[in-house]
C-alpha cells in the first residue's frame, strides 16, 4: 500500500472513530445481569429466538441459499437476504458464526435482522462442517482453513460487486473475520470494514481459559463437536475419523487427535499458532477494523487484547462486562452488540449510502 493511501485510510479511520457515539463503556446491564457466565450462556440461547420469532422472520422470509465455489474444489453454503425496505441496499454485510455455531445461531439471526432493518443486505456464511453442510467436503473442518473462507468472501463480493462490502464475526468467526481482512487486498476483495466481537486471539490461551472456566463451557463444546463429528462420519463412512478412545477424551485431547489425524501440523502447539492473531500479527492490517470485547470474557482472556500491536486503522474497544459474545442488555434478551454493529456499519458505509441516494 502506498504512503498516500495508507495515510488516507488512517485519516478516514480516525474520522469514523470520532463519529462513533457508541463505545464499549456504554454497555451497562442491570446489576443482576452482569455475571459473565449468565451473559455468555444467554448469547447462544434458543430462548432469544423464541422471544423474537416475528422479528427474526423477516431475515428468513426472503432468504436464499447459495453454494459457493471457494477454490480447490471446496464448497461452502451461505444464506443471502436481500434488502426489501429500500430501493437499493446500503451495503452487504457478511456474518460469520463461532465454532460449532451456524447461520441459525441466535446471535447471527439477531444481528442479521437488525442489519436488514437498517437497510443492508445480509449474507450469513456457514463454515465447513457447520450447520447442515457436513456432506459438502470430504475433509474435516479446522480453524486454519482460512483460504476457503477468503475464497467464499471473494465469491460473495463478485456476486454483489456494486454494493460496498463489510464483514463481522463472533468468537472464532471474529478470528476468521480478522484474517480475511488481513488477506482481502491480496485476494482482490474490496472489503471496506471488518468487525470482530470477542475474537479468538491466542488459541492456546483460549484453551487454557476454557479448562479453567466452569465445567459447562467445555461440556458444551464437546457435546456439539461430537455431534458434528457423528454427522461427518455418516456422510463419509470411510475411513474412520476418530477412534472410540479419541472421542472419550477431553477438549484438549480431542483437538490434539484431530490435529495429528487430519492436518499437516506436527503438534497441537503448531496448529494453535497457525490461526493465532496475537502480538504483532494484526500490525499489517489496512482494512478499517473494530475489535469489541469484554473485560470479563471467561473464554478469551482480556490480556490477549491489551498485548496486541495494532495499526491506526484498528479500533480496540473493551467493555467492563459482557461475557463472551453476550452483551445482553435486559429481560428482552436483546444484545447491545446489535446497536453497536449497526452503528459502525452505517458509519463505514455512509459515503456509499450518500452516493447511492444522489444517483
Amino acid at each position: 500500500m502506498s504512503r498516500r493511501l495508507a495515510s488516507n485510510v488512517a485519516a478516514s479511520t480516525s474520522a469514523a472513530h470520532a463519529r462513533a457515539s457508541l463505545r464499549a463503556g456504554d454497555f451497562e446491564p442491570p446489576r443482576w445481569l452482569r455475571n459473565p457466565h449468565v451473559q455468555s450462556v444467554l448469547a447462544s440461547s434458543g430462548v432469544r429466538r423464541l422471544l423474537h420469532g416475528s422479528r427474526l422472520a423477516a431475515l428468513e422470509r426472503c432468504a436464499s441459499e447459495h453454494l459457493l465455489d471457494c477454490g480447490q474444489g471446496v464448497r461452502l453454503l451461505g444464506v443471502h437476504t436481500p434488502q426489501q425496505r429500500l430501493p437499493r441496499a446500503r451495503g452487504l454485510v457478511v456474518l460469520l458464526h463461532g465454532w460449532e455455531g451456524s447461520v441459525q445461531s441466535s446471535y447471527l439471526l439477531h444481528t442479521g435482522s437488525r442489519l436488514l432493518a437498517e437497510g443492508f443486505d445480509v449474507f450469513r456464511l456457514n463454515f465447513r462442517d457447520h450447520g447442515e453442510t457436513h456432506h459438502l467436503n470430504a475433509q474435516l473442518f479446522h480453524s486454519c482453513r482460512i483460504d476457503e473462507v477468503v475464497g467464499a468472501v471473494r465469491a460473495i463480493s463478485r456476486k454483489h460487486e456494486r454494493l460496498p462490502l463489510a464483514i463481522a464475526g463472533f468468537s472464532l468467526g471474529g478470528n476468521f473475520a480478522l484474517r480475511v481482512a488481513l488477506r482481502a487486498e491480496a485476494a482482490g476483495i474490496p472489503l471496506r470494514y471488518a468487525l470482530a466481537v470477542c475474537p479468538a486471539i491466542s488459541p492456546a490461551d483460549a484453551m487454557n481459559a476454557i479448562e479453567r472456566a466452569p465445567w459447562f463451557y467445555e461440556a458444551y463444546f464437546l457435546r456439539k463437536w461430537r455431534r458434528s463429528l457423528a454427522r461427518k462420519q455418516r456422510a463419509f463412512p470411510q475411513p474412520e475419523l476418530f477412534s472410540a478412545e479419541d472421542l472419550r477424551g477431553n477438549l484438549r485431547e480431542m483437538t490434539r487427535a484431530m490435529v495429528l489425524r487430519h492436518t499437516d501440523f506436527a503438534s497441537l502447539d503448531a496448529y494453535f499458532d497457525g490461526y493465532c492473531v496475537a502480538g504483532d500479527r494484526l500490525a499489517s492490517l489496512r482494512v478499517p477494523t473494530t475489535i469489541l470485547t469484554a473485560e470479563d470474557d471467561p473464554v478469551i482472556p482480556v490480556a490477549q487484547f491489551r498485548a496486541l500491536q495494532l495499526p491506526d486503522c484498528v479500533e480496540l474497544d473493551i467493555a467492563p462486562t459482557g461475557g463472551h459474545c453476550g452483551f445482553i442488555r435486559d429481560l428482552s434478551l436483546r444484545s447491545w452488540t446489535e446497536d453497536y454493529i449497526a452503528e459502525r456499519m452505517r458509519q463505514w458505509l455512509a459515503q456509499d449510502d450518500d452516493r447511492l441516494r444522489s444517483e
